[in-house]
């Protein structure tokens, strides 16, 4: 409803081509190869040129995207492909580096209006034949609710309009009512596409809203994705990640309070799964921060990866097994338990490393003084 197809005839008729169009989810190569045919011999016959819209785009499959590449690229048609779907994901790479691509944006609230005003005017193509006063507020309902889809916003219009044709008295007005335009749209569509940028972008949306501390905003990124039907355990998945990338040992019960909410979803699902998913999201929104376990994680991993492997302190090393004894393995440990405070000054890892950096807030301040202090004793020995 933005005007893709519109945009495509209107190409057509402005350098004078044929156009053809097809709806991808409703054609097959089939019909693909009669139309590039019918290009094909237009060209030879008359010189002109075809324009080929294909609607939905991403609804053909590879192969079928495949037989177009090389009429597009011979010029026996000029491909416009429309989709909903974003085209990074949802077309083969080779259509995609030969194409432009353009950014349909949802039309706003003042280009709906003026929309609705005009179809509410035009006697030939619209409803202006019924004698129509609209009540104030009802054409702003209409594009509030339509979410930026032209069309949406067209057929909630008509639908409230022809529902009140029957009750037509000559000469007499017909009010559109408030109530009237609520009951032609019903419940409110939401724009979103479970494997598209829909997806990654109210995820992305909803991780950042908690680490950025703000509860509404994580609240409302979350309503989208479950009234849009996205599985309530992905969206679980992702505040228990959230606990321990964003929170961490700032508040080491946000962790708990995550899995805890986890399970939940997992024993009663939705509609009430949707509480404990709040309570959690609300905590850990307002939970005091830390990204230390995270960095320190993955620059253990850096070194593992790119660095030579330690090997494991003598002392460390496991002495239960037949032989071990004679080796050594084990010799010079000393037991933490068994020294004042349940801690003794001890190699563990053979070279001087600090991978973990407690952050001055929540409890991460008192895991900071205890790790000094660790460390001090340390550096002492």
């Amino acid at each position: 409803g933005t005007g893709k197809t519109s945009l495509g005839r209107l190409i057509a008729h402005e350098i004078g081509y044929y156009f053809v169009s097809l709806n991808a989810a409703a054609s097959g190569i089939k019909e693909l190869r009669e139309q590039i045919e019918f290009a094909r011999k237009q060209l030879e016959t008359t010189g002109k040129r075809t324009i080929l819209f294909v609607d939905e785009l991403h609804h053909f499959s590879k192969t079928q995207q495949d037989v177009l590449l090389p009429d597009v690229e011979e010029g026996v048609v000029s491909l416009i492909g429309a989709t909903t779907s974003n085209p990074f994901f949802a077309l083969v790479s080779a259509l995609v580096s030969r194409s432009q691509i353009f950014e349909f944006k949802p039309l706003i609230k003042s280009e709906i209006i003026r929309l609705l005003d005009s179809g509410l005017k035009d006697v030939e193509r619209g409803l202006g034949k019924y004698p129509v006063k609209v009540a104030a507020g009802v054409l702003d309902f209409f594009a509030e609710m339509s979410d930026g889809d032209g069309r949406r916003a067209l057929n909630g219009l008509e639908v409230a309009v022809l529902s009140m044709a029957g009750e037509q008295i000559q000469n007499r007005e017909l009010m559109l009512t408030l109530e009237i335009a609520e009951d032609s749209l019903q419940r409110k569509a939401i724009r979103y596409d479970k494997g598209g940028d829909e997806h990654y972008d109210a995820a992305s949306a909803f991780i950042k809203s908690i680490r950025g501390s703000d509860p509404d905003a994580a609240l409302y990124w979350m309503a989208r994705m479950l009234e849009a039907g996205e599985d309530p355990r992905f969206v679980a998945r992702r505040i228990v990640i959230s606990a321990s990338e964003d929170i961490g040992n700032a508040d080491p019960m946000g962790l708990v309070i995550a899995i805890s909410a986890a399970r939940a979803v997992e024993m009663i699902g939705l509609p009430e799964g949707r509480i404990a998913l709040a309570q959690a999201v609300t905590y850990l929104a307002c939970a005091k921060k830390s990204n230390a376990s995270y960095i320190a994680i993955d620059a253990a991993i850096n070194d593992v990866q790119n660095q030579s492997l330690l090997p494991v302190p003598v002392h460390l090393r496991d002495r239960h097994y037949q032989g071990a004894e004679r080796l050594g393995h084990g010799e010079g440990y000393e037991y933490p338990h068994s020294h004042e405070g349940g801690y003794v000054v001890q190699d563990y890892l053979g070279v001087p490393k600090e991978y973990y950096q407690p952050v001055q807030n929540g409890y991460e301040i008192e895991l900071a003084k205890r790790l000094a202090d660790i460390r001090r004793l340390k550096e002492v020995k």
